[in-house]
């Protein structure tokens, strides 16, 4: 069984996976997969769903979620967007057998923290200033990317110490776009 907790859009899940197989009671007849198709039991948030898919690309799977159909791509990073049925979503993953999850999340809770662009776009509105109090996943600005609009938001509860672009300034994937204390 593999423990993950996800961060998307703002809410945190914890996800328990494990793949399905016939002696579990997963999977009742394997000539009816497809090739290449893998089943997992899943435990949402202590729900359990289960899920089978195709991966089509390095970073791309079909998914049936209780026999709904689900595109999902995500971009190559830790923290990033996903996006599922073509909208995008901001996402963290923490493994907690992870020892870079672990350290990542002590450094939410201490210290400065740089939020990066993990995108490349032009940003179009701000949404806090330079001193402002910011809790979790409060938004700090929206960037605009191929005419879609992504929240930046605040990895931790802090003070935007440093804002360091305006409204109308181009950013790439990584640039620094704030530092919260």
């Amino acid at each position: 069984m593999v423990f993950y907790e996800v961060s998307v859009g703002g809410r945190i899940y914890r996800i328990q996976m494990e793949r399905a197989d016939a002696s579990s009671g997963g999977v009742k007849d394997h000539s009816k997969t497809r090739a290449g198709e893998d089943h997992w039991s899943v435990l949402l948030d202590g729900r359990e769903v289960p899920v089978s898919c195709v991966p089509f690309g390095p970073d791309a799977l079909s998914l049936i979620v209780n026999g709904e159909s689900f595109d999902v791509r995500r971009e190559r990073a830790a923290e990033g967007r996903i996006f599922i049925r073509g909208r995008a979503y901001e996402y963290s993953l923490q493994d907690p057998r992870s020892l870079r999850s672990r350290k990542r999340a002590g450094l939410a809770e201490t210290g400065e923290r740089k939020i990066t662009g993990s995108m490349p776009g032009k940003v179009i509105r701000l949404l806090a200033r330079e001193g402002d109090s910011l809790k979790s996943e409060q938004g700090v600005l929206v960037i605009e990317a191929m005419k879609m609009q992504n929240e930046v938001r605040s990895p931790k509860d802090g003070r935007l110490k440093k804002l360091l672009v305006r409204e109308g300034t181009n950013v790439v994937a990584g640039d620094v776009l704030a530092i919260i204390e």
